[in-house]
């Protein structure tokens, strides 16, 4: 008798995959392990040289070539969510590993609401009011909220994410300008936005959200350079990807004052360890990427990975096959 198929989930920290899908039938035909702590380095080798489908949350992991290269006994690979930025779709593709993926559920939405949250944080200085109070204190002279209402809405990217953001922002009483690699004056207008260019868009704007997937002209496009161009102040807003802004620059640009705060969720290594430096400063609000962690999305990735898997150990093509 053959042995069972060993099968490997990867990066599950909120513990979803098992609780919101019925594993019964894939262990009644393979070996799974979940592993809910980050693994990098000799123990993420350790822990998936010998499987045959891995299944991990959105792109938690990068999977390069060099390291799919070292997996000879890999046949299938599944990810949850629509896109993962950090997988070389290509290494697969020359190996014949079919790649698979789930529904997103409200990501979107949930995205768009978490930059609302982060933006409206940084303008209210909502962290520094709460501990206040807290405390057992009321207000200490500090720095006073701001008022968004008649200022510009500058947004990186226009697509669905983007466009929601606009619409609230819209709502609140802002001006909304946009920018993107391949934007036109017709998309935006669309959107109820105004194209103009990047320089201008972080010059004028009282907040830039950033809302483009990551490509080779768009990693650090929020560099050294353009962030002096910033105004003193803005707020930089980013639940996007963390490779859209140039990480080891930004501490120096806060400093400096421009922008006047960085509200994030995502980053260059997470999760976050402890002293990240950013979370020292006063004029930095941090989320532990939250963007799309929340129940009604979760509900998507279980039965998404079990149905993938399970036509995989039947020999069936993948439920939802994923696009490079």
């Amino acid at each position: 008798m053959s042995a069972r198929p060993k099968i490997v989930v990867l990066d599950d920290y909120e513990d979803s995959l098992r609780r919101t899908a019925d594993w019964a039938p894939v262990l009644a035909k393979a070996d799974v392990t979940f592993h809910t702590e980050r693994l990098r380095g000799d123990a993420l080798f350790e822990a998936i040289k010998d499987a045959e489908a891995i299944a991990l949350i959105r792109d938690r992991t990068p999977f390069k070539a060099e390291l799919i290269a070292r997996l000879p006994r890999l046949k299938c690979f599944i990810f949850t969510g629509l896109r993962n930025t950090q997988l070389d779709h290509a290494a697969m593709a020359a190996r014949g590993i079919p790649v698979g993926n789930t529904d997103h559920g409200s990501s979107k939405h949930a995205t768009a609401e978490m930059a609302w949250t982060l933006i409206l944080a940084a303008a209210k200085r909502l962290e520094e009011y709460l501990a206040l109070v807290r405390r057992g204190q009321w207000r200490d002279g500090g720095a006073l909220p701001t008022v968004l209402a008649g200022d510009r809405l500058g947004l990186v990217g226009f697509g669905e994410i983007g466009q929601l953001v606009a619409r609230a922002g819209a709502a609140f009483g802002m001006e909304i300008v946009t920018w993107s690699p391949h934007m036109t004056p017709e998309r935006a207008a669309a959107g109820g936005a105004k194209s103009v260019p990047l320089e201008e868009l972080l010059g004028t704007s009282r907040v830039v959200s950033l809302h483009l997937v990551p490509a080779e002209s768009t990693r650090k496009l929020i560099n050294a350079e353009r962030m002096a161009l910033m105004r003193k102040d803005s707020i930089l807003c980013n639940t996007a990807r963390s490779a859209l802004i140039d990480m080891a620059a930004l501490p120096a640009a806060l400093e400096a004052g421009r922008p006047g705060i960085a509200a994030l969720d995502v980053y260059d290594d997470e999760p976050l360890v402890a002293g990240y430096p950013l979370a020292a400063r006063r004029n930095v609000v941090l989320s532990p990427h939250l963007g799309f962690v929340n129940d009604p999305v979760f509900a998507q990735y279980g039965p998404g990975v079990v149905a993938n898997l399970l036509a995989w150990l039947d020999g069936k093509p993948l439920v939802q096959p994923a696009k490079a």
